[in-house]
């Protein structure tokens, strides 16, 4: 058993504190894999948790960072052994038990996917969470027959992580894209990715004026919610759908039933939380093959461990472009 080192933290008085620590191995929660982390990400439920919002952390002390990627240390499964590179991802790890933001993390086995080929583990984390998230938007849009030429697909909160990822694999995969964001600096950036066509957030952020608005979106991804998400259903083409993966507007949704009735639309849920393993792999797979790591890289910044607590705050206000990797094993 050997000490390391992470992000530690503490709730007192109702306050939630954060702070670089030497952890015992034997403080490790039970698993059956322990992994040697390199790299992690700062999610929006990242933030939330640094700022102990939403009481998503019950236990404390914690090691927040809800997902990793690294190289197996131990193993006593007989899937993984030492040495094989893997990804984790949702599950609750970094909220229930303790995530990647350490040196080594312990997991079960059935919580972790091992690496593609063609994948570094720094860009794994530098799709994360978020881009897993967009990539199974893709799939099950794709599956309710959208197809490349269908007509304009709407990506909402498209300068964020899952927007940002969203946009770049949609892109690449032959469809026209209309980004929303309320950041119009953002343009150039989002063009690079493979952004068309560009609407101002506030356009959709009103709620529907109408049961039906005309119809202008082949499929969408919404990361945004509350009348967002209400507004773009109204302007959803015939038996077109949105794919719903975020909150960042508001959890309400005020619209009628008539979209779904009068044009056959969809509303598709995506949880990348608790997503079967079989499925998970499947969009990892198809990120490997996908997403271009040039424009992966394009939308990565990276930074320390000691730097994440200071950047949850921009995270949480919006003022992150992209992704943010964080580098765990230097």
């Amino acid at each position: 058993m050997s000490n390391f080192t992470g992000l530690m933290l503490r709730e007192a008085g109702g306050k939630v504190t954060a702070a670089i620590e030497t952890i015992a191995e034997a403080d490790l929660p039970p698993g059956e894999v322990t992994v040697a982390v390199e790299y992690s990400t700062l999610n929006y439920k990242d933030g939330m948790i640094l700022n102990g919002i939403g009481r998503l952390v019950r236990k404390y002390p914690h090691v927040p960072g809800i997902d990793f990627a690294g190289t197996v240390a131990q193993s006593t499964a007989p899937e993984y052994q030492p040495g094989d590179k893997v990804i984790l991802t949702g599950w609750r790890v970094g909220e229930v038990a303790w995530g990647g933001y350490a040196q080594k993390a312990r997991v079960k086995a059935s919580q972790l996917v091992p690496l593609p080929a063609g994948l570094t583990t720094k860009h794994a984390m530098a799709i994360g969470t978020a881009g897993l998230t967009a990539m199974l938007a893709v799939m099950a849009l794709e599956e309710h027959g959208l197809k490349p030429g269908a007509g304009e697909v709407l990506v909402t909160g498209a300068a964020g992580g899952v927007g940002s990822v969203a946009t770049a694999l949609l892109a690449n995969l032959g469809h026209r894209v209309t980004a929303s964001t309320g950041r119009p600096e953002t343009h150039d950036y989002l063009r690079g990715l493979g952004a068309a066509v560009f609407i101002d957030r506030a356009e959709l952020a009103k709620a529907p004026a109408r049961p039906l608005d005309g119809e202008k979106w082949a499929g969408a991804i919404d990361s945004v919610g509350g009348t967002t998400l209400a507004s773009l259903i109204t302007q959803l083409a015939y038996r077109g759908s949105v794919a719903a993966c975020g909150l960042a507007g508001g959890s309400d949704l005020p619209l009628t039933v008539l979209p779904f009735l009068l044009r056959g639309v969809n509303l598709l849920g995506i949880d990348s939380v608790m997503c079967p393993a079989d499925r998970r792999r499947a969009a990892w797979l198809r990120l490997a093959r996908d997403l271009p790591l040039d424009r992966l890289d394009a939308i990565t910044e990276t930074i320390p461990l000691d730097a994440v607590a200071a950047r949850a705050g921009d995270i949480l206000k919006g003022g992150v472009r992209g992704r943010l990797v964080i580098e765990i094993s230097a």
